[in-house]
């Protein structure tokens, strides 16, 4: 345990305050990118080094497993790795696991794997049937009743009076399914995720001593992300003080994006009314993005309407970074349009130095998503989609992870060739994964395979981080760290460009970001209709803006490809929108247009039928068809492209893949023209390689 006042060296005014603030209520009000974790973190090494805290005495509670595991090991670092850092929902679990027994007499009844099972067999009970799309909209109707405390009996009342709509379905039949799930629960004996916290609750409300126990065991409550804390969670959180009041609280309105699934800010914005005397510190010195990106995010949530404005108030950041690249804006005539500008953008980026892991793309839907995975793909872009299913529970990543298991048991295997200096932890961890059918290479074009690829690659890429962080590393300590991050879901992260939702994308950030269909009817979304609802959704943007470190690139398309109709770049953006772009008309018609690379457009040079992915395209030929390059040309593209791949220290793909460099050998291009002939060679990489290969070529002709 370091000294007291050292804990306090490094932090900013404002941090310091939370840290030395030790008795409560205290409301921690913290812009994006403000060292939130670190202050409150700190806040509770501070109290257990000067005594005021038994490490055993504090419970922090947050919202996801991954932020609870970076909170846990943060505490480790500072040594207090005995105060409790968990979920809601883990915390819950493991009180009601403890008292269901000594109050009942039986153990609590486990949770249920398959809650989309149960909800579609009360839907069929109830012949109201329905899709995948109907039975998920259901699922999460019933996840925001229980977190809002809203009975199915009281159901038809409250809907229409908070907005819900459930797939066309009347209140009163999604009532039926509220009642129906949960005899369906009773009768197989399960209980569901949110039950763990109404047990809880259940458990403390009605039962004295064991409400006092807790309290005797936790008496000083941190709470991070407090914006997002629903109406269940807030009875719970009382219940857990009860009547002490050594409660610190922690978020950010103006990052409230989850009130669909039943968060309520106003816990936040109402806390010092609730608690009178609660101290409020606000923390506002933005540390993660340049002044220019802090700019954009500032105007655009200071655009709201005094509706949202409130007691405590989003805060104004203030940016600490050096000056960074102005943000970029962008239209383009139709959605394929907007994904090839922006694959060539992310293409820019690679070529100016930014790695790719440090490049995200992010939009309001998942159904916007194929279009940009195409882009990529067609310029070997690799990038993973980052989804709703945990990086650890993925099928490819719990076999790749056994079987490293299983090696590290038997002592690992493998051994360098003769002419290889790659270390020997990484032979055995590629060996070990090219038996789970895992390749170096990556598959060509988008979709399953290429996302299970990325999710592999980036186990292996842990591998090469320990090497490069120290010597000696084996094959055990490979997946001691592996087993480390996935207790904490801590996900790896892929050699990729990330794919990802708003939503998802909470909690992260890059240094490359690209806003995209940042449109009106996508963001503002076309349901969005109340106040409350389009100021959810100018927040979304904000969220996005403030995931950029130092670029930030936002764009919209005219119309939807091939339709007629203009659209009109989000309302959002008017504070920000250069004058050119917010005054510039839609056109008037579609022009008629094929995607770069198209497969209605490309044929093999050799029987002249049409090619059908990628990889075809850039060669020119199928795959099967008969090929004419020369083999020493294609020998000394392969040397070229493995030094500058260890020039660059980037996997050799990201140079060129092999299908260009087959293309490169069987075409022999002269000029720079007839480089970019071949489908996938944009301007940023002729720019940087094309004088190398044509000299290259014209060497081996």
């Amino acid at each position: 345990m370091a000294e007291p006042e050292c804990l306090l060296e490094g932090l900013d005014p404002e941090q310091r305050a939370v840290a030395t603030t030790l008795s409560g209520p205290v409301a921690v009000v913290a812009g994006a990118g403000t060292g939130k974790t670190r202050a409150i973190t700190h806040r509770i090494a501070y109290g257990t080094a000067t005594g005021v805290y038994a490490p055993g005495a504090v419970l922090a509670v947050t919202f996801t497993t991954r932020a609870a595991g970076e909170m846990r090991g943060r505490l480790r670092e500072l040594g207090v790795p005995a105060v409790q850092a968990r979920t809601f929902h883990s915390a819950a679990l493991r009180q009601a696991q403890w008292f269901w027994p000594r109050v009942t007499g039986q153990q609590l009844p486990p949770v249920a794997e398959n809650r989309m099972g149960l909800v579609a067999e009360t839907a069929n009970r109830l012949q109201l049937g329905g899709d995948t799309a109907r039975l998920r909209d259901l699922l999460a109707e019933i996840s925001w009743a229980k977190l809002s405390n809203v009975l199915p009996e009281d159901y038809p009342d409250v809907a229409p009076a908070r907005g819900r709509e459930v797939s066309g379905l009347e209140p009163t039949a999604v009532a039926r399914v509220l009642s129906g799930y949960e005899e369906l629960k009773r009768q197989r004996e399960r209980i569901d995720f949110d039950d763990i916290l109404l047990c809880t609750v259940s458990l403390l409300a009605d039962h004295p001593e064991v409400a006092e126990e807790v309290r005797r065991t936790y008496r000083h409550l941190v709470v991070d992300e407090y914006q997002d804390v629903s109406p269940l969670q807030e009875s719970l959180l009382r219940l857990w003080c009860g009547e002490r009041d050594d409660l610190c609280v922690v978020g950010d309105p103006a990052q409230t994006i989850h009130s669909f699934a039943g968060a309520r800010a106003d816990f936040l914005t109402g806390f010092a009314r609730r608690h009178p005397g609660a101290t409020v510190i606000r923390l506002v010195r933005d540390y993660r993005s340049t002044p220019q990106v802090v700019g954009v995010a500032n105007a655009v949530i200071g655009a709201r309407g005094a509706a949202a404005r409130d007691q405590l108030g989003a805060v104004t950041l203030q940016a600490q970074r050096p000056d960074g690249p102005s943000p970029q804006f962008a239209v383009a005539e139709d959605e394929v349009g907007e994904a090839e500008a922006v694959a060539d953008w992310v293409q820019q980026q690679v070529a100016e130095g930014v790695d790719l892991r440090e490049v995200a793309v992010l939009f309001r839907v998942n159904a916007q998503s194929p279009a940009f995975e195409a882009a990529l793909a067609d310029r070997d872009i690799p990038y993973l989609v980052r989804g709703a299913e945990r990086f650890y529970e993925r099928p490819e990543v719990r076999q790749a992870l056994g079987a490293l298991r299983v090696a590290a048991r038997a002592g690992g295997a493998g051994a360098p060739g003769p002419e290889e200096d790659e270390p020997l932890v990484l032979r055995q961890v590629r060996d070990v994964l090219a038996g789970t059918g895992w390749a170096p290479t990556p598959p060509r074009g988008a979709g399953a395979a290429r996302e299970r690829w990325e999710s592999v690659a980036a186990l292996f890429s842990v591998a090469e981080d320990l090497v490069d962080a120290e010597a000696g590393v084996e094959l055990a300590d490979v997946v001691a760290e592996l087993e480390r991050r996935a207790a904490s879901q801590h996900a790896p992260v892929a050699h990729g460009v990330t794919l990802s939702t708003l939503h998802a994308a909470k909690g992260l950030e890059w240094d490359a970001v690209a806003l995209v269909g940042v449109h009106e009817g996508t963001l503002p979304f076309v349901l969005a209709q109340s106040p409350a609802q389009l100021e959810e959704e100018r927040r979304l943007l904000y969220v996005g803006i403030t995931r950029a470190r130092e670029r930030l690139r936002i764009s919209w398309s005219r119309r939807r490809s091939g339709a007629s109709a203009g659209r009109s770049p989000s309302r959002f953006l008017a504070p920000v929108l250069p004058r050119s772009l917010a005054e510039a008309p839609a056109a008037a018609a579609p022009r008629p247009r094929q995607r770069r690379g198209s497969v209605l457009s490309a044929t093999c040079r050799t029987c002249s039928r049409p090619l059908h992915d990628a990889g075809e395209r850039k060669l020119g030929r199928h795959t099967d068809c008969p090929s004419s390059f020369d083999e020493h040309t294609l020998e000394e593209l392969r040397e070229w492209r493995r030094r500058q791949a260890e020039e660059q220290r980037v996997p050799a793909y990201c140079v060129f893949t092999d299908a260009t460099l087959v293309a490169i050998a069987e075409s022999r291009p002269g000029s720079e023209a007839e480089l970019y002939r071949i489908a996938g060679l944009g301007r940023v990489k002729v720019e940087k390689y094309g004088q190398q290969v044509l000299e290259l070529v014209r060497s081996t002709g």
